[in-house]
């Protein structure tokens, strides 16, 4: 859902903020009532047969209406004044509404959960000790939250109006990451897991958080990939029936685990079996061919004469020149693309291109359009083969051809390693258009996260050399900003299962080459052949595993760590925290209300602020670049979520450029996590926001004007800037 279609009214008119605070004020009087009724339930009748649990869930309701009390004012401040930080009237987005948003999601749990309860507390089956510890950790995750709106308060008023981000000020942020590293988050990945999303998407984002910790434990044994995601299902059972155990080990592994355990990781979806499987559920096409291209200096015609030409280098940064690995995905078989030439630069011999068709049958004309395409991955991880679902559908739906850049990934490639590539496999793609099955008369640049913002920096790149910049960008929520810098949508990786800050910044970190050494990576085959490791092996993986999970129903135990009880010095709520021997970090004391202190975990974060000088190079942080680097630009569309930690560097970017009167659009879904193209299968959500990138896609081909030449390029109506896309 568009945020525009819920918020606006029929003449694009935004909301009344009046209409805003009544619907607040609604949610904290249910929730008032709410606490009272099960209070009362549970306090009056002296035969109820809870005894001790009974005593927890009302002190839980208790804490719980002492929060609510606490947080309405807070909420009524944001509501005043958060539409000030939107886009515009007819794209309201930013951090601060999604706070507001994810707070009142959790109240609304509550109060669901609190009326079942104080229905049924008298009943037969009521489950008083679930039930308790269900309200139990959503105190624990309000009370967390009210931290976090806090944190927000300080933001707005230390920021400059309108500004979502504290750019110049570094102790700001750096109290923001100081206090991240402290706060206990595991109460959001048990029992409270992915309450702000898509119910459709919980079960999904429980495999992904049970998957993550279950691989944590084998991580680093001696075995093969498969062994580890064998034994990691054999042990995952624990985790099943014990959510605060599964929150516990989650907190730590996103806090303290290395790179290379993310890389390894994320890398499982490319997997032989996990790939096969996405390649049946997604759309068949007739070609998919991976493509090595050689390092060889190109000569492309200027833009602002093509009479005249510009050489391209192939990419030299860390070790010199090497090749570009990409994959060409066309639904359709299109003239050239089975040419002796491009079979050429396949990968591998015999060509794994896929015919499924009859040999005798023709071929398509070329197409008017070309899609370039640069996954996601947070420069870290994955490849064309992990988007490749969605990549497949496009192809299919716009009928065109497209060229997903396979450009090598960090911290063994830091920047700009990938940034050559990328605009080298551009410069390439445009030279030879005619093998890709394309005349290229219209050419869009199309990426998520990571990828979008290689489509900005490429096309800064392209304009910096002279050269036919793109026609157009679709940049699904883009990384603009590479640094921890603190903004409201980034208060979200305390509670995010999929962006932790951890994780985030060790991803800036690796990008900017920091703390790396750089590896040219080896040629043939890629690591991921470890999957298929000899059968022997894996059967002893296999044993190994079933031996652990019958062990881990026996008696769990947790390795280097151990497990205690804390109480909080806003509540009564007892819970399991971890003590990490080798955590040592001081804290600044931020200024809470007095009475109110969040949560703490004893097993701090280690998060290193990006502090690399090249994070702020403007061709790695967009947002942080020149106008002079920007002017010029093709239009941008930026498809972002309400619910992503990075929605702020959506929304700052997309006012930079309309504010320097560059063409700019910028679409909201909600109740989606970062990364929903790659789940566009999971939920009927997920694949309208994939249509919705692909119409903006089909937007940029079919502009009104004539076909670019090499020195022209369409301008894009600038009415229509601030709106979603047509149909």
């Amino acid at each position: 859902m568009f945020t525009g279609e819920r918020s606006s009214t029929s003449d694009g008119a935004h909301t009344d903020p009046q209409a805003d605070a009544m619907d607040y004020k609604v949610v904290f009087a249910a929730l008032d009532t709410v606490c009272e009724d099960i209070a009362s339930a549970l306090c009056g009748p002296p035969d109820l047969p809870y005894g001790d649990v009974a005593e927890r869930l009302v002190t839980s309701m208790r804490q719980i209406q002492e929060h609510g009390r606490a947080l309405e004012p807070v909420v009524g401040s944001f509501t005043a004044v958060y539409h000030h930080y939107d886009f515009d009237a007819q794209t309201p987005g930013n951090g601060y509404r999604t706070l507001v948003k994810v707070l009142l999601s959790c109240l609304l749990h509550i109060i669901h959960k609190g009326r079942y309860i104080a229905s049924n507390c008298h009943g037969a089956f009521f489950r008083a000790d679930h039930n308790a510890a269900e309200m139990e950790a959503y105190c624990s995750a309000l009370c967390q939250l009210r931290a976090l709106l806090y944190l927000a308060q300080r933001l707005i008023n230390d920021n400059d109006y309108g500004q979502l981000y504290s750019l110049q000020d570094g102790d700001l942020s750096r109290s923001f990451v100081q206090e991240y590293s402290s706060m206990h988050k595991a109460c959001f990945y048990g029992r409270c897991l992915g309450f702000q999303f898509l119910p459709t998407l919980r079960p999904f984002l429980q495999t992904v958080v049970i998957s993550m910790v279950s691989y944590g434990e084998s991580y680093g044994k001696q075995q093969s990939g498969m062994g580890k995601a064998a034994l990691s299902l054999l042990t995952s059972g624990k985790y099943v029936i014990d959510p605060e155990l599964r929150g516990d080990e989650f907190e730590r592994i996103t806090q303290n685990l290395d790179l290379q355990f993310w890389k390894s990781f994320w890398n499982l979806t490319e997997s032989g079996l996990i790939t096969g499987l996405n390649r049946i559920a997604s759309n068949p096409v007739q070609v998919n061919l991976t493509l090595t291209v050689p390092p060889v200096p190109l000569r492309l015609p200027l833009a602002s004469d093509p009479n005249l030409s510009a050489s391209v280098s192939p990419p030299l940064a860390h070790w010199g020149p090497g090749p570009v690995h990409m994959r060409l995905i066309s639904h359709r078989l299109r003239e050239g693309q089975d040419s002796e030439e491009l079979q050429s630069f396949s990968r591998t011999d015999p060509p794994p291109i896929s015919l499924s068709i009859a040999p005798w049958a023709q071929r398509g004309p070329l197409s008017p359009w070309l899609l370039i395409h640069f996954h996601g991955g947070g420069f870290v991880a994955q490849t064309s083969k992990s988007h490749e679902n969605y990549l497949r559908s496009w192809s299919k739906v716009l009928s065109v051809p497209i060229l997903s850049v396979d450009y090598s990934l960090s911290p063994e490639a830091p920047f700009p390693r990938a940034l050559e590539e990328c605009f080298y496999a551009y410069c390439w793609a445009l030279k030879n258009c005619h093998l890709l099955g394309s005349t290229a008369e219209r050419v869009c640049l199309a990426g998520d996260s990571a990828g979008g913002n290689l489509c900005i920096t490429v096309s800064m790149k392209a304009i910096a050399s002279g050269i036919r910049v793109p026609d157009g960008i679709m940049a699904a929520y883009p990384a603009t900003l590479l640094t921890t810098d603190a903004s409201p949508s980034r208060l979200l990786t305390l509670i995010d299962p999929l962006l932790p800050l951890g994780v985030l910044a060790k991803c800036l970190n690796a990008y900017a080459g920091a703390e790396s050494q750089t590896v040219q990576p080896e040629m043939g085959p890629t690591n991921l052949s470890a999957l298929g490791r000899d059968t022997a092996l894996l059967l002893s993986d296999l044993t190994q595993g079933a031996a652990n999970w019958i062990q881990s129903f026996l008696g769990p135990t947790r390795n280097s760590i151990g497990g205690r009880s804390q109480r909080s010095s806003s509540g009564g709520e007892t819970r399991r925290t971890f003590s990490c021997t080798s955590a040592t970090s001081c804290r600044d004391p931020m200024d809470y209300p007095e009475g109110f202190e969040p949560l703490r975990s004893e097993c701090l974060a280690f998060v290193h602020p990006t502090s690399c000088p090249i994070i702020k190079n403007p061709f790695v942080s967009p947002l942080l670049a020149p106008n002079n680097l920007l002017r010029g630009l093709p239009p941008v569309h930026i498809v972002a979520s309400a619910l992503d930690a990075l929605l702020d560097d959506s929304v700052m970017f997309a006012k930079k450029l309309r504010d320097m009167g560059q063409p700019v659009s910028l679409t909201v879904v909600e109740d989606l996590p970062h990364g929903f193209l790659s789940l566009s299968q999971l939920a009927k959500e997920t694949e309208v926001a994939s249509n919705i990138c692909v119409e903006q896609i089909r937007e940029i081909f079919q502009q009104q004007g004539p076909p670019p030449g090499p020195h022209k390029r369409p301008k894009l109506d600038r009415t229509n800037h601030k709106t979603g896309p047509s149909g």
